[in-house]
């Protein structure tokens, strides 16, 4: 019997080990008789430990079980294992007419796969109010990728990056200037990882005194150092173990701990101050900055080594003047989100905001318009949001665009609306130019004129 059943997982192993999904069989009693090893490592058990045992007990929230007492099988339904969600296949086995047990399968062609197939999943749901990300209330982790809002090429791009590199653990940088979002992006990225149920730690480095970072960072052990809290401080380093740390303006982090930074990436582990020992810690490392850390590493400023570290793979957050298109969508949005916070009868919004909101530079980004929208709301006496309610620097700036000749609406409306069609047609130029009514020859030297990238 024993040789049986051996030669019997051999075959199975044969069969499932070379398919894309993992692989479990259970009897009628609930047991499990086989399992493929690529299900074991993504359970992260050894085989034999759960071989006999019930799938209850192994498995969470598995329906394996039930699929053998009702015989109807289920077919790639939803199933939340290890903190994310997988696709998976449930089917009894008959044999004359008898339920003799059930197979059940996940699908992933390896972890790197089931990964960014989670991601996605996520994100799909979350898109469609059928997933709420969870949030961490000591912690503050609030945004998921429906947070990023836009329908601009640049916005479709940034949300695939972040989709692809949200399921591994590899260290991101964040790049953009102040106000586009860098905080958002990071919180997407945790909230569609395997770590999203885990703790998301936000450390502000240029908002911390530089003699107090390393026991902010690190924690320390009780009688430290004068004034120490009795039995200790955690830091922001262990409080993140499982999870996802976010080291927000990181080019403003001192350099003696950027040394000791570099060491908890490369060696996963940390020594509190006033401890002998390092303790070992599994975090994800997210880090963002608006500064030119190439330039501070030449000024040495910046240690290089430390920069390689973090910047394994990097993310641009586009400045809003570079996806006005945009504006309308964020307009509505903040409008909407000022309202309700409000409780202000405000309905709508004058087209001649639009107009003006979208011209204006915005050097603050998306920071600044939710803040020119929400100061908008709260002057408003009317039913209609108008121009007037707006703060004054940016009726002033209206002034100006007032001011402008003829030949400098048109040749800005058709600027922006030349680089519309092309982000709308991905750059075929051909294609852009006939949806706007012109010759191939006229858009390239439209293109050329407006130095249109």
């Amino acid at each position: 019997m024993v040789s049986g059943q051996l030669f019997n997982h051999k075959l199975l192993d044969v069969v499932f080990e070379n398919a894309n999904y993992g692989t479990v069989i259970i009897d009628n009693n609930g047991k499990i008789q086989y399992i493929s090893n690529k299900y074991c490592e993504f359970l992260e058990v050894n085989r034999d430990d759960i071989i006999g045992g019930y799938i209850v007990n192994h498995i969470e929230n598995t329906r394996l079980h039930l699929v053998v007492q009702t015989g109807k099988a289920e077919m790639a339904d939803l199933q939340f294992l290890r903190g994310s969600f997988v696709i998976t296949n449930r089917i009894p086995i008959f044999d004359d007419k008898e339920i003799i047990g059930a197979i059940g399968t996940i699908i992933f062609r390896d972890l790197d796969d089931w990964k960014k197939m989670n991601s996605n999943i996520k994100e799909l749901l979350a898109r469609n109010n059928l997933y709420t990300p969870v949030v961490d209330k000591a912690n503050g982790a609030r945004y998921s990728l429906h947070d990023l809002i836009g329908n601009s090429h640049e916005m479709k791009e940034l949300k695939e990056r972040v989709k692809r590199v949200a399921g591994g653990d590899i260290s991101v940088l964040i790049r953009g200037e102040s106000g586009t979002g860098k905080e958002i992006i990071a919180q997407s990225i945790h909230q569609l990882s395997s770590r999203s149920t885990k703790p998301f730690v936000i450390v502000n480095c240029g908002s911390i005194p530089e003699h107090l970072i390393e026991s902010e960072l690190f924690g320390y052990e009780e009688g430290a150092f004068t004034g120490a809290k009795k039995g200790g401080k955690v830091g922001k380093f262990p409080s993140a173990d499982g999870g996802t740390i976010f080291l927000d303006e990181i080019g403003d982090m001192p350099q003696h701990m950027q040394v000791k930074l570099l060491r908890v990436l490369q060696e996963r582990e940390y020594e509190p101050v006033g401890s002998l020992q390092p303790k070992k810690v599994n975090v994800r490392v997210i880090a963002a900055t608006n500064r030119p850390l190439e330039k501070m590493i030449e000024n040495r400023e910046f240690r290089e080594d430390l920069y390689y570290r973090i910047n394994a793979i990097q993310i641009v957050s586009p400045p809003l003047r570079e996806r006005t298109e945009d504006i309308p969508l964020l307009i509505h949005h903040f409008f909407e989100k000022a309202k309700a916070q409000i409780g202000k009868r405000v309905n709508s919004i004058h087209d001649d905001i639009y107009e003006l909101l979208i011209k204006y530079s915005w050097p603050g980004n998306i920071r600044e318009l939710e803040n020119v929208v929400n100061a908008g709301v709260h002057l408003s006496n009317e039913d209609l949001l108008v121009i007037d309610d707006l703060p004054e620097y940016i009726k002033r700036d209206s002034e100006k665009i007032q001011k402008r000749t003829l030949k400098e609406i048109v040749e800005e409306t058709e600027k922006r609306e030349i680089k519309r069609m092309l982000m709308i047609y991905k750059f075929d130029k051909n294609m852009a130019a006939e949806a706007l009514g012109i010759s191939n020859s006229t858009i390239y030297e439209k293109i050329k004129k407006y130095r249109i990238t």
